[in-house]
């Protein structure tokens, strides 16, 4: 047996025993010295691959004098397991031992800072770069930009760009995505446009772009038209994304249309697939479909359970998600913190206090989650519903953590259904005093004034929001007709079929007229 024999078995090992046996082999061998990093390399890899950087670590450690190429692996091994921090040491290492690091090595340490933010150490590498003269190598200058991007050095990013000698499309990509991270959209589409040649991963991540900056009308826009130019197909990623967008505004129709595509390519054994489908079919109201795809599905994760129950959660079936929560915990799947976070919002759109209280207790006893404020957020919520109102201002006064808005805000809401309107008061001067710039708060402060008759305090409240130049934001609905996705907004008056729109309108005001003569 030699070292092809060995790579050769490496290349299809899929377990951590089969790897142990080949490791011991190579050892009894002797092919795991100075003249054997290659395959030392590899075991190391194969270890991080399947999950046991200890042992990787150990390889390592037992090759005399490391050459770069082991040293990078050793980068990339702590990258992996998301220790950017160590992998930069590393990095540190291998430069003060004396060894000229290379393209790759250097990629691997631009990473570490970028995943970290470090702009600092991503400015000391980025001098290596000119100093070694590694610059002229793509994938050095789509690392640079990835870096500064995440340290939000957009402008840094662009002059990377600007210098690079040669732009690939992973090249145009990077920066595309460093304007996504800093929240500039249109930049974004702007470097989009101007790509010379796009790929699915450009499509996706402009797609992407617009889902996750709440523009999920030109995420699915320009879904459309990357399956009109035909050019590249959609990856799982594109699909979870415009699955996304399609659940935020309710587009059933065209929600229906990528499942479509989705059988035909057979990306429905795609578990995160699947549950992307369940969430779209939920928001979009029809319950029926997200269970059928819950109870067709092979595998289930933890992902799979909670967006199950949170979607029964939306519906107000709150019994139901509770025993899915229990068929959850017979499966041995462990519950996340997003998982409760679901049982306790269906509790509440339930009225299933008792439940929700018990449950909640029992959160770091049984599950050993710590709440977070979101779900003291669901518990003021529960109590609220229900009518408890001192509660859940008790549980406020008395969490560990400081009541954001969100938490006022459903306290606020709880008082104006039960009439407490001085609770509702003294609710709403906490979101101000939080979000000074939140037009509606200022809208349900005046609303109560107004019905409790204390004029003064209602024109106090309409001075404070001109002084502050709060303006109240329009509202916004979507109406999907032909799997084309319409925005409507209450102050519109640019929208193409809004002459129609109105026509229709007046016909129905005339019909009504006639109707009540």
């Amino acid at each position: 047996m030699n070292t092809q024999t060995l790579y050769f078995l490496l290349q299809k090992c899929g377990s951590l025993e089969k790897l142990k046996r080949i490791h011991g082999k190579a050892v009894t061998l002797g092919l795991l010295c100075s003249k054997g990093q290659h395959l030392a390399c590899k075991l190391l890899d194969t270890y991080t691959k399947l999950g046991s950087p200890v042992d990787a670590q150990k390889v390592f450690n037992h090759i005399q004098n490391p050459d770069i190429v082991s040293w990078t692996c050793l980068i990339s091994l702590y990258l992996h397991t998301s220790q950017p921090n160590k992998a930069f040491s590393i990095f540190s290492h291998l430069f003060h031992s004396g060894l000229r690091p290379d393209s790759f090595c250097v990629v691997g340490a631009l990473s570490a800072c970028g995943h970290t933010k470090d702009l600092s150490n991503g400015k000391i590498v980025h001098g290596m770069v000119f100093r070694f003269e590694l610059g002229s190598d793509p994938i050095v200058g789509n690392a640079l930009i990835d870096m500064y991007s995440r340290s939000g050095a957009i402008q840094a990013s662009c002059s990377v760009f600007k210098t690079m000698e040669t732009k690939d499309v992973s090249s145009w990509t990077s920066l595309l995505n460093g304007y996504i991270k800093c929240n500039y959209i249109e930049s974004a589409r702007h470097v989009f446009d101007e790509m010379p040649i796009r790929n699915s991963v450009s499509w996706t991540a402009m797609i992407t772009g617009y889902v996750q900056g709440d523009v999920p009308i030109a995420g699915l826009e320009l879904f459309q038209e990357m399956r009109a130019e035909g050019k590249d197909w959609p990856t799982v990623i594109t699909i979870v994304s415009v699955l996304s967008a399609c659940a935020d505004v309710g587009a059933f129709d065209l929600g229906s249309s990528v499942h479509g595509y989705v059988n035909k390519t057979n990306l429905d054994l795609d578990v995160t697939v699947n549950n992307a489908l369940m969430d779209m079919y939920a928001k979009s109201g029809s319950l029926v479909l997200a269970q059928k795809i819950f109870h067709e599905m092979l595998k289930r994760d933890v992902f799979s359970w909670t967006t199950m129950i949170s979607g029964l959660a939306l519906h107000g079936r709150g019994r139901h998600a509770l025993e899915v929560f229990s068929d959850m915990s017979k499966s041995g799947v462990t519950p996340n913190e997003v998982t409760i976070l679901s049982v306790l919002s269906a509790c509440s759109h339930a009225g299933l206090v008792v439940e929700g209280q018990s449950l909640f207790q029992k959160m770091v006893q049984c599950h050993g989650i710590k709440p977070k404020i979101q779900h003291y957020g669901c518990m003021v919520d529960l109590l609220g519903r229900a009518g408890l109102l001192r509660e859940a201002k008790g549980l406020i006064q008395h969490m560990p953590i400081k009541a954001d808005s969100v938490i006022w805000r459903s306290l606020l809401s709880a008082c104006l259904v039960h009439r407490n309107l001085a609770m509702a008061e003294m609710a709403g001067k906490m979101i101000i005093e939080l979000e000074p710039d939140d037009d509606g708060v200022y809208i349900l402060l005046w609303n109560i004034y107004c019905s409790a008759n204390r004029w003064e305090d209602a024109l106090k409240t309409r001075k404070a929001m001109r002084d502050r130049r709060v303006k109240k934001k329009p509202g916004c609905s979507w109406v999907e007709l032909n799997s084309v996705v319409h925005e409507f907004l209450a102050v519109d008056s640019v929208h193409y079929i809004r002459a129609d729109v109105h026509c229709v309108l007046e016909a129905i005001t005339e019909q009504m007229k006639d109707l009540y003569k």
